[in-house]
């Protein structure tokens, strides 16, 4: 399922959303990794979050979006109307089926057509935030102490967000790290690309792995070896500038490549994104949250 819009009701806002810095020149660029290759790759997307209600057979009643006046209606038709087909394992309490309201966060991807329209299209989805900081079921953070901004990351004008997934044992400190995305709101050549990406997913990495939290206590996760948790850490120059930025508005980037934790095995969830997590969120990856059955996008 996508969607076509006009350039009068998206482009506008794709070019009055905030640009990528460029810290490379054109004239610096080579064949392969040059600048002009990677400006091929950069795209635009927002993420919308909201709550979607589950009844006892799996199927959605209701879809309520975050802030939904000021989203574009293209946007809130498109995600309307595939959350109104989708379909979950029914989730069961005590091995009774029961109704559910589930957090929810998607990525929407604008494309540029030849014809100077864009195509909008659904591509990550995330089921798993924590909200209960208080629940006992439920993990919480105690000390995420935000990264170091890295002096050279700085000095460059590098900016992004690193999609980490942290695992904590069970006395609620991070026995590992691993940054499963790095997505760039800045332009430059191939190779400066990629030491941009090491360069923050190094830097909170470090800081990740000071961190602490407070495990889950009763319910079926209390008995966990080890809790997996997804969060997204951001880097902008400016203070504020990245937090949020892309949650109902679009924003353009160089998405870098995802890549696998050693320690992860499981499936994922279906049509789920490593950047469909909110920033500022914790999301606990292996709860017994709700499993999405069918296509994110339908046929």
């Amino acid at each position: 399922m996508r969607q076509l819009m006009k350039a009068a009701l998206i482009g506008a806002v794709l070019m009055g959303g905030q640009p990528l810095l460029a810290v490379a020149k054109d004239s610096d660029a080579g064949t392969g990794g040059g600048i002009r290759s990677v400006r091929e790759r950069i795209e635009s997307s927002m993420l919308v979050s909201g709550n979607v209600s589950i009844e006892t057979d799996g199927s959605v009643s209701a879809l309520q979006l975050d802030k939904e006046e000021g989203l574009p209606a293209g946007v809130v038709s498109l995600v309307r109307g595939a959350a109104m087909k989708w379909r979950f394992e029914p989730i069961l309490r005590d091995g009774v089926a029961v109704c559910a309201l589930a957090p929810m966060s998607l990525r929407v991807v604008a494309r540029k057509l030849g014809d100077g329209g864009y195509e909008i299209s659904l591509r990550g989805i995330n089921f798993t935030r924590v909200d209960g900081e208080d629940d006992p079921h439920n993990i919480a953070r105690i000390e995420m102490k935000p990264p170091r901004y890295p002096e050279q990351a700085f000095r460059t004008g590098v900016t992004g967000t690193v999609y980490l997934l942290v695992k904590v044992g069970r006395d609620g400190k991070v026995e590992d790290a691993f940054a499963e995305q790095v997505n760039l709101t800045m332009l430059s050549r191939e190779r400066e690309q990629k030491w941009a990406r090491d360069l923050l997913a190094q830097s909170a990495l470090a800081g990740a792995r000071k961190w602490r939290f407070r495990v889950p206590s009763q319910g079926a996760e209390a008995a966990q070896p080890f809790w997996n948790l997804r969060v997204p850490v951001s880097y902008a120059l400016d203070d504020g500038a990245n937090e949020g930025q892309d949650r109902g508005r679009w924003v353009s980037y160089v998405a870098g490549p995802r890549e696998r934790a050693p320690w992860r095995d499981e499936a994922e969830q279906v049509g789920f994104s490593p950047d469909a997590v909110v920033d500022g969120s914790i999301n606990l990856v292996d709860n017994r949250g709700p499993r999405l059955l069918t296509p994110l996008q339908g046929s």
